[in-house]
């Protein structure tokens, strides 16, 4: 079945094609993923101007190690891990993830908008919270619920692309999950303590 008019076995055609220096195979590879690149690293860094960045830096990876590429592996969880390493390297240098606003209008249509301008306007309260306590997350845990909450990855594709057992998967949300209501929590009571 095709998707976006490509067909799963199309990655490997067009890397074949990139390996032998057909630069317009890379075309189809960012037609293809580049939407699905933005919104995973918008997802881990929460700012669009960085997670454009991070898209068009990923798809030159692709293209200056496509000789390292093996045939024999999918191309989406390879370009995950060149998407995540990226995101990885831009919160380390930033030192503090807190040192960059969350772009509120940007991620809030990763979660479902409301009906009328009051529950919007609670909606978005309610983003800022998520938001600023998924950026107290440790990466893995931004990750996982990323991938799970926000691109809408079940298990088996989380284990695929993560290259890890689904029940690590499942232990690893499960935890992360945890740790984002707490943080979540610990932000209301700083917020009453504040009024």
């Amino acid at each position: 079945m095709r998707k976006n008019g490509y067909m799963k076995d199309d990655d490997a055609v067009l890397m074949h094609q990139l390996k032998r220096g057909r630069v317009k195979a890379l075309s189809g590879l960012v037609e293809k993923y580049k939407k699905q690149a933005y919104y995973l690293a918008l997802g881990m860094v929460g700012n669009s101007d960085d997670a454009f960045d991070i898209s068009q830096e990923a798809f030159l990876r692709v293209y200056q190690s496509a000789r390292t590429f093996d045939d024999k592996q999918p191309f989406f969880p390879w370009f995950y891990a060149i998407v995540a390493n990226l995101c990885r390297n831009l919160l380390k240098k930033r030192q503090t993830v807190d040192n960059r606003q969350v772009d509120i209008d940007d991620v809030g249509h990763l979660l479902a908008g409301s009906a009328t301008p009051e529950t919007e306007l609670l909606e978005r309260e309610d983003k800022r919270k998520l938001f600023r306590a998924m950026r107290k997350l440790a990466f893995a845990d931004r990750e996982i619920i990323n991938l799970n909450h926000f691109r809408m990855m079940s298990y088996d594709e989380i284990a695929s692309v993560l290259d890890i057992p689904k029940g690590t998967v499942m232990s690893r949300l499960y935890y992360a999950r945890r740790r984002l209501a707490e943080l979540m929590e610990e932000d209301e009571r700083h917020a009453m303590r504040r009024d």
